[in-house]
């Protein structure tokens, strides 16, 4: 049986809706994170060394990163599905936005969420002024530029093709779900880029992404 060691607002969430894509059985085991740092309990170091999510265990494989787990599952059970047929430029765009998604939407995405606890916690008042400075210049220079040229790029792609891997929804789209509702809720993606937001209205309308929000629980993007 599979596990899903979900972590509540994460990116587990994407995994149990890959599974429910896949019409896989599977059992959730559930943790939460701190209410004042936000971070993951040590319990999740007793599944895997880093203590993050998501991690799954199928049998006595234990498995983690967003990417490694959607290859795993896709290729051991999907039997075909979600993936494009190897050796097209479909295949390609699938393969690309998998690792896309974390490795080059997701950091400026992650800065600016860390820049804006910066500009906006508490602190000692004499170190405000500097801190809010330094963070808001860090987010107008170079956080901001690259979130817009991920943006406008992300659309571009949208406008050629209906999936970002091609004209059949993939688990590529899955992997790509994170940034795009991360930007969504606190990036400025908005109406001005239609085909993004037309394609989360679509995600957002698959049965299996409903089910899986049933299953997960509440969902806020925090991380």
């Amino acid at each position: 049986m599979i596990i899903v060691h979900h972590l509540n607002n994460s990116r587990s969430q994407r995994v149990l809706w890959l599974l429910e894509e896949l019409g896989l059985e599977y059992d959730i085991k559930r943790y939460q994170r701190d209410p004042k740092t936000m971070l993951a309990p040590e319990e999740l170091r007793q599944v895997h060394p880093l203590g993050k999510s998501p991690v799954i265990t199928d049998g006595d494989l234990t498995i983690a990163e967003s990417g490694a787990i959607v290859e795993y599952l896709v290729d051991r059970y999907g039997h075909g599905r979600l993936a494009p047929a190897r050796g097209g430029e479909d295949r390609l765009r699938y393969t690309y936005f998998l690792h896309y998604a974390e490795g080059s939407a997701m950091p400026p995405l992650l800065l600016k969420l860390v820049f804006d606890r910066i500009e906006h916690g508490p602190m000692p008042f004499f170190v405000k002024p500097v801190a809010r400075a330094i963070a808001g210049r860090a987010k107008s220079s170079f956080i901001q530029p690259q979130i817009k040229r991920h943006l406008d790029f992300l659309e571009a792609e949208l406008a050629q093709r209906t999936w970002f891997a091609g004209e059949e929804f993939s688990a590529a789209d899955i992997q790509m779900s994170f940034p795009l509702e991360a930007a969504a809720a606190r990036a400025g993606l908005d109406a001005s880029r239609p085909r993004l937001m037309a394609y989360l209205q679509r995600i957002h309308e698959r049965p299996a992404y409903q089910r899986a929000l049933e299953r997960g629980g509440e969902y806020a993007l925090l991380s």
